[in-house]
């Protein structure tokens, strides 16, 4: 893959590694320190996903037409910045809920800039060929990051204090926007498309909700992290607070599943050569779906960890699979100068949704208590593979099988498409 793809993975891999140790850490911090209740918890993450959402929404074109190595140098450094002021604010004596929302902000608003430079700057470092390769790769990096993280960090907060974990993570940004100035080479300055601004804000929805396939793909992605992401709060009141797990068993329950994520990820490549992209994105992705439901009916114990565990793992397995194949595909879909501001529009709409869904779901709990709550979501996500089903209809009609018969229907243009890849 080359030097410079190696100093790219080993700077995307110190700060996952942080972000592992810290998994948590913001609702963990709100819950032990701050004592804050199931609303409080609950819009913590939410805020700080909104607020950074809006803010990330001219960032999109704002990257498109810079060079994406200075930009995610920049974005590590106010990651940073940002995080290490709560160990400092905590050793003040001034830690605040209002203080970790605007960290929180700060960090998704980076972020959403930071994965929208580093996917155009992937699709440049790497052959066509390669990126199913390289997005397996950050995809078994993360998990195996999840693995290894919250359980140390657990041990660290147990060790060394609530805010450890967040100060680790802090210097990982730092190690990281090294590890991208390593990179070096040139990088030409990409040349504006002639748009006006309130035109290039949108173009990455353009382009994402005019395509046949991307568009169901989009939209189901957006539901099915939002209804996940919307319990994560929840899990640590009813683990933590009601059902009295340490923090230890807590990062635990949810560490050791990850091993499916790695797993997932090794085996997207040789799922896809021998079944297909759109069978593998479509197999995947309705499995991925099956599982949250049984969250509600965790107890305590060794069985209520036990059971985590298993619906864990069955879980991101299956989105160890899903994720880097459409990942894949988007950038495959996508016209390089088009890339940025499609990242960033996934990722704006993503975040905004997982905030409205993480605030709804305080409050739904608030009214009928932390495992009903838990338990509707999974409802929900029973739903969601119908958005799937018709992305794989749409995409067979796009791509149709050899050997059809010269009658059939033509396929469908994809706007965006790159023979290349």
């Amino acid at each position: 893959m080359g030097r410079r793809f190696g100093w790219l993975w080993a700077a995307y891999a110190v700060s996952t590694y942080g972000s592992g140790l810290s998994l948590g850490a913001f609702s963990l911090i709100a819950v032990t320190v701050l004592h804050a209740g199931p609303v409080e918890v609950a819009l913590l993450p939410a805020a700080g996903l909104a607020v950074g959402a809006v803010v990330a929404v001219p960032l999109g074109p704002w990257v498109e037409f810079r060079r994406k190595r200075p930009v995610m140098i920049a974005m590590d450094l106010a990651r940073f910045a940002a995080l290490v002021s709560v160990p400092v604010g905590y050793a003040l004596g001034m830690l605040s809920i209002g203080q970790l929302m605007v960290v929180a902000v700060v960090v998704a608003g980076a972020k959403i800039a930071f994965n929208a430079a580093s996917g155009a700057y992937l699709k440049t470092l790497v052959r066509p060929e390669k990126l199913l390769v390289a997005n397996a790769r950050f995809e078994s990096t993360m998990w195996t990051a999840t693995v290894v993280g919250p359980p140390l960090g657990g041990a660290a907060i147990g060790v060394f204090g609530p805010v450890t974990t967040m100060l680790a993570d802090a210097v990982s940004y730092l190690l990281s926007a090294a590890g991208i100035s390593a990179i070096g080479g040139t990088e030409p300055r990409p040349a504006r498309t002639g748009a006006a601004r309130a035109r290039e804000l949108v173009e990455g929805w353009r382009h994402t909700l005019a395509h046949p396939v991307l568009r169901p793909l989009f939209l189901n992605s957006v539901v099915v992290n939002a209804l996940i992401m919307a319990t994560e709060p929840l899990m640590a009141i009813l683990l933590l607070r009601q059902l009295g797990f340490p923090p230890w068993q807590y990062g635990l329950a949810f560490a050791a599943p990850c091993v499916g994520g790695l797993v997932g990820a090794r085996l997207a490549r040789p799922l896809v050569a021998r079944f297909g992209q759109r069978r593998v994105m479509l197999a995947s992705g309705v499995l991925r779906v099956c599982w949250p439901i049984g969250l509600a009916f965790v107890g305590p114990g060794v069985g209520g960890i036990a059971l985590v565990i298993g619906l864990q793992f069955g879980l991101v397995t299956c989105i160890g699979v899903f994720n880097p194949v459409v990942a894949t595909y988007r950038l495959e879909q996508t016209d390089k100068s088009l890339i940025a501001r499609t990242l960033a529009a996934w990722s704006v709409t993503s975040n905004a949704t997982i905030a409205a869904m993480t605030a709804l779901w305080g409050v739904v709990a608030s009214f009928t208590g932390v495992r009903t709550a838990v338990g509707l979501a999974g409802l929900l996500l029973l739903v969601t593979p119908l958005l799937l089903v018709r992305a794989a209809v749409r995409a067979r009609r796009s791509h149709p099988p050899r050997g059809r018969r010269a009658r059939a229907r033509p396929p469908a243009a994809l706007p965006g498409r790159q023979d290349a890849s």
